[in-house]
């Protein structure tokens, strides 16, 4: 059996995006609810993911999580309450960079401490 024969049985939903669950919108609220200055940024679909949503908070910790679109972005905007950026027109924050970069010395620190015991 090929891998197209393995596609056609799975049916006609496996070739359609799955759109946003009711978790990811569920997590998308808890998230924001639990910190400050938090930022939407939206992601345009791809050839392997479709459209998503960045949720920044003021520390530059971040989530991403599916939206239907873009009227589900701007759904998920005005029901938290927050502004909606476009990712392409205005890129990614600053503060998201540098918390990643954070996280990595964090991560680095913890191998080599743990090396070290």
């Amino acid at each position: 059996m090929g891998l197209l024969d393995r596609l056609r049985r799975r049916g006609a939903a496996a070739g359609r995006p799955r759109g946003a669950a009711k978790a990811d919108l569920e997590h998308l609220t808890q998230w924001a609810a639990a910190r400050v200055g938090v930022e939407a940024f939206v992601e345009p679909a791809t050839t392997f993911t479709e459209m998503t949503v960045v949720l920044v908070a003021q520390d530059g910790e971040w989530t991403r999580r599916r939206v239907d679109g873009p009227r589900g972005a701007r759904a998920v905007g005005e029901k938290l309450k927050i502004p909606v950026y476009d990712v392409q027109k205005l890129g990614y924050p600053q503060r998201m960079r540098d918390h990643d970069e954070r996280q990595r010395i964090l991560r680095k620190r913890d191998r080599l401490r743990d090396l070290e015991n």
